[in-house]
């Protein structure tokens, strides 16, 4: 079994396997379940199955090993992947999009959030030459979508869309955009995916939006944006998609910002607040905006709807492991923030009210710990984190 070393400061991974996904057998190999013995003498074969469904995915290529029903359920990805979700089993996976900074090579890397065991994924086609940077990438429902970004040696935006389903461990090329573009704003609501500005092959910014029902494959122009950006950050918090074109250090501009709402089809401008005080990278939690900010010693704040306000998260600042770039996500109540070299902080979130608090009004704050990358990430820089559960 995998060893994992644990302190109050930061985990460390003793081993960190790394592997692909195994091959789905050929139907003609599997015979009949009904000849072959129990999954596990012993136990009824549904017992067995809920036990089975919980071994790591490192493991599963020494399972397939043990009997040839094992081999049958762990050589078939898409059915063990099924099953799962079947039996409600659903394990948040950390889908991190990283580039080797001497060479820009793209890699995948997936961390186990459950066992903190780091895995491959097969490469994406179509991303040889490419500047990783210039991507959008979503998810939802075990489907990781990345979207547009801009040829490596010309500058030129793209309008490819590449889909991974973790249920298949494969990635298929979808229907490409109306619009070629990168450092665009992107965003899951709905179950539909929209894009939004960016920049286009003359580096002027665009302000046509669109959006893509994954059913279909078909990207729709919705209404444009207010005014021509390109995406700094994004989130989706109630069902709208706010865009940020962040600050720009040291400050010589106002930064600007907008708020589609599916709904309406309408584009309004960003709270001033709201705008001027996202100074990093976001997440939400809680129905709640979080940012990790790079300027304010890396410290986590949260968004005050109510009074248009940014409030510091109680709690130390982001880890000395965790430098910039940084790529935000979180769920279960954690914040997962992956910075240069592939550490990952996990800040795990409490909420409280304070004694003479009398509304509804939460008070957060934030502890860390650090998942040490193992050493062959050192040269490895984030572009984009997702969260999948599979």
């Amino acid at each position: 079994m995998q060893r994992v070393r644990m302190s109050s400061s930061h985990f460390h991974l003793k081993s960190t396997p790394q592997f692909k996904l195994d091959a789905v057998p050929d139907d003609d190999f599997v015979e009949s379940e009904s000849c072959f013995d129990p999954l596990i003498p012993g136990l009824p074969d549904d017992i067995a199955l809920s036990c089975l469904l919980r071994l790591p995915v490192g493991f599963h290529s020494a399972g397939r090993n043990v009997c040839r029903r094992w081999y049958h359920l762990f050589g078939d990805k898409a059915r063990f992947f099924t099953q799962r979700k079947v039996m409600g089993f659903q394990d948040p996976w950390l889908f991190v999009l990283s580039f080797h900074k001497c060479t820009g090579k793209i890699q995948w890397q997936v961390l186990d959030l459950i066992h903190l065991s780091w895995h491959t994924i097969p490469a994406p086609p179509c991303m040889e030459e490419v500047c990783p940077q210039g991507f959008r990438c979503v998810s939802g429902d075990g489907m990781l979508f990345v979207c547009g970004g801009s040829a490596a040696d010309v500058d030129c935006p793209l309008d490819l869309v590449l889909k991974f389903d973790v249920r298949l461990n494969r990635w298929t090329s979808m229907k490409k955009m109306n619009t070629p573009r990168s450092f665009f704003a992107s965003g899951v609501i709905d179950g539909k995916v929209y894009v939004a500005g960016g920049n286009k092959s003359d580096r002027f910014e665009l302000n046509s939006a669109e959006v893509m029902d994954p059913n279909d494959g078909i990207w729709r122009p919705v209404a444009n944006m207010g005014a021509p950006m390109a995406a700094y950050d994004a989130a989706v918090l109630d069902r709208k998609l706010f865009v940020t074109a962040g600050w720009f250090w040291p400050f010589y501009v106002v930064p600007r910002g907008q708020v589609y709402d599916p709904r309406t089809d309408k584009w309004e401008c960003m709270a001033t607040g709201l705008r001027e005080g996202w100074t990093g990278s976001s997440v939400v939690m809680f129905g709640r905006l979080f940012v990790v900010s790079e300027h304010e010693r890396t410290k986590l704040k949260v968004y005050d709807s109510s009074n248009d306000a940014w409030e510091t998260v109680e709690g130390p600042p982001l880890p000395e492991q965790i430098c910039k770039p940084f790529a935000v996500n979180g769920c279960n109540g954690k914040i997962y923030v992956t910075g240069r070299n592939l550490h990952v902080a996990v800040g795990f979130i409490h909420i409280y009210r304070l004694c003479k608090t009398t509304d509804e009004s939460m008070n957060f704050s934030v502890k860390w710990q650090v998942v040490e990358a193992p050493r062959s990430f050192y040269d490895l820089t984030p572009s984009s984190a997702q969260i999948l559960f599979a």
